[in-house]
């Protein structure tokens, strides 16, 4: 195997101009990719897909399916568009993973002008398969299904297709600032709005004598895990000191506490936001999971900032957000006790009015969220 074949989705559809730059954005991402992996590698653009010229051909297909913009990633072997040369290849290929099938299938693609059409390749590339290994064909759910991916001067053979996360290549869209505490919602909220072409600025609020050691640990190895799958972005983490404004709002607000927490959480998002020129606010909410996540609770606390909140996990269910979680890499951390449990008051507010929260919220904190995010440091991982 000599090269990756990489194959992208929803870029595709958009008008030729825009095609480009977002091909180039994702051609950029993926050599990234593989320069931090230390995968010595050659990414070309060409019609419809991205080539990876590498030796390295099983790690360079793990680094692109783990990018946003990626549908899926094959190693590949490149030969001459021949029919004959093309069967040889099938048939090496299936000898060389003879053990890992009793079943196969042959698929075949074409772009270009050929002397032989697809059914033609896959009729008689199964033939050659057949003839090279001890397996049966089974077209409708084969062990493994060997493909030919034949383009006007080369054709890519190959037996996988590693899938990635689809959506947008990251840099293709504004900035946005991710609130990010290491629990399970929110480093998923973050990544769905990289998969959509955002970068994503983290923010973590250290919540002080109500967070600790292990609260901060986790966030920032969700950064860590997020950064991974943009490697050409700058996604260090804006760490917050909060204790002493967190301690003050738990002072004066009982019933209400989470949503005035919450306000202030999403003002300091917005000092950084405008700091970083970034276009909007990213958070794990989603709609009834908790009790500061009502539908009166989101009108409460978006009416804290001007920013756009995103709310990426809207409509999804826990369960689905879990899966999403394990497939990132920051499930396992999240498992850690975060200090907003301690902080709910006995009996939470599910159905918050603003004129009602005003009168018992601290007047200064917003002024206070801006002081600290002014404060904040910025934390490589």
């Amino acid at each position: 195997m000599n090269r990756v074949v990489v194959r992208y989705g929803e870029l595709s559809t958009k008008g030729r101009p825009v095609r480009r730059n977002m091909e180039e954005q994702l051609r950029s991402n993926l050599a990234a990719a593989l320069d931090a992996r230390d995968i010595d590698g050659e990414v070309e653009r060409t019609a419809g897909r991205l080539i990876v010229e590498t030796d390295a051909t099983d790690a360079a297909a793990d680094a692109a399916s783990a990018l946003p913009g990626v549908v899926s990633a094959s190693p590949a072997r490149a030969v001459a568009p021949e029919a004959e040369t093309i069967y040889d290849a099938l048939a090496d290929l299936a000898r060389e993973r003879a053990d890992e099938f009793d079943t196969y299938a042959v698929r075949a693609s074409r772009a270009g002008d050929h002397p032989f059409t697809s059914p033609e390749l896959e009729r008689e590339g199964g033939a050659a398969v057949g003839e090279a290994v001890d397996a049966a064909v089974d077209l409708e759910d084969p062990d493994m299904t060997f493909e030919a991916d034949v383009r006007h001067q080369v054709a890519y053979v190959f037996a996988e297709r590693r899938e990635g996360p689809g959506g947008l290549p990251v840099g293709t869209q504004a900035p946005l600032v991710a609130l990010v505490s290491g629990g399970i919602d929110s480093p998923v909220a973050a990544f769905e709005a990289m998969r959509h072409g955002s970068p994503v600025i983290p923010v973590y609020v250290d919540l002080g004598d109500y967070g600790g050691v292990d609260h901060r640990a986790r966030a920032l190895s969700a950064c860590e895990r997020l950064a991974e799958r943009a490697p050409n972005h700058d996604l260090r983490p804006y760490v917050v000191d909060g204790g002493a404004s967190v301690d003050h709002i738990a002072d004066h607000v009982d019933r209400g506490r989470m949503l005035s927490l919450r306000r202030y959480f999403f003002a300091v998002a917005e000092a950084i936001a405008e700091q970083e020129d970034a276009a909007g606010i990213v958070t794990g909410e989603a709609l009834g999971q908790k009790s500061s996540q009502t539908a009166r609770n989101l009108q409460v606390t978006s009416a804290a900032v001007d920013t756009p909140v995103h709310r990426p996990l809207f409509s999804a269910d826990k369960p689905e957000i879990v899966e999403r979680a394990k497939d990132l890499g920051t499930f396992e951390d999240a498992g850690i006790s975060a200090g907003c449990n301690r902080l709910a008051p006995d009996k939470p507010e599910t159905k918050g009015r603003l004129e009602g929260l005003l009168k018992v919220e601290p007047d200064d904190i917003f002024e206070r969220a801006k002081e600290d995010a002014a404060g904040a440091e910025r934390v490589d991982i």
